[in-house]
């Protein structure tokens, strides 16, 4: 739900999403909140009462689009009606798992400065945040939620490898990636990666993902400390001998 639809369309129709959307892995639909509006001419948003500068979008067409969608989707769907906010719940892959297991999202999208509070209260189950800092309306943000549940759902992507091992999605940073050629302006790809022993070549990308993660994000790495205990040589048992007791 949003005052302008042709943003989302042009992110989401595009690459992998889009992909998804016309092999119809996932729907997104987009609904002009404008179009919904009872006022001559078409108006959305008020000046806020108490004064302050800008203007707050009104509760009307909100309500009245939020009554057409909801018309479209069955009773027995587990549905979830999300506001994208600065005041909300900052967005994670643990959150991005969380939506996936809904049949639908339903997002508002804010402008201006903002919801008539009223709306939210009536209409919206959660907020969340994409980070600490704001922009100029909710689409955007809206979009990378999308994207990040959509590529969690069955069939958006070849396999569920594609992103189980992605930076965030297993617990730390990704390691370094390399394709064609060898070298490029006298940087080559490392020898371990052409060695066939993919043994050795898992063991060094976990290596320079643990490296990676400590040096830029050590937050991760502690709430994974087994990660990094893995890479630890394991201590060999030792053998008693035939005058141990025990």
């Amino acid at each position: 739900m949003t005052l302008f639809p042709e943003m989302v369309k042009g992110v989401l129709d595009q690459s992998i999403i889009g992909r998804a959307q016309r092999s119809g892995c996932i729907e997104v639909h987009t609904h002009n909140i404008r179009d919904f509006s009872t006022d001559k001419h078409r108006k959305t948003d008020d000046t806020p009462y108490g004064g302050g500068v800008g203007m707050v979008m009104t509760c009307q067409p909100i309500y009245d689009c939020y009554r057409s969608v909801r018309d479209t989707i069955p009773e027995e769907n587990r549905t979830l009606v999300i506001y994208m906010s600065p005041k909300g719940k900052i967005f994670d892959h643990g959150m991005a798992r969380s939506l996936a297991e809904y049949d639908n999202l339903i997002f508002l999208c804010g402008h201006y400065e903002g919801v008539d509070q009223r709306i939210l209260d009536e209409i919206v189950d959660t907020e969340i945040s994409i980070g600490d800092y704001v922009v100029t309306g909710g689409e955007i943000p809206a979009c990378i939620v999308i994207d990040a549940v959509s590529r969690l759902k069955d069939g958006v992507l070849a396999s569920s490898e594609c992103y189980e091992g992605e930076t965030i999605a297993s617990g730390i940073l990704e390691y370094p990636q390399y394709t064609k050629p060898r070298e490029f302006m006298g940087r080559e790809v490392p020898d371990i990666l052409l060695s066939g022993d993919h043994a050795r070549i898992d063991r060094w990308r976990l290596e320079q993902a643990v490296e990676i993660t400590r040096e830029r994000r050590p937050d991760l790495l502690a709430l994974h400390p087994e990660i990094e205990e893995s890479l630890r040589p394991k201590k060999k048992k030792r053998r008693k001998g035939k005058d141990e007791k025990g």
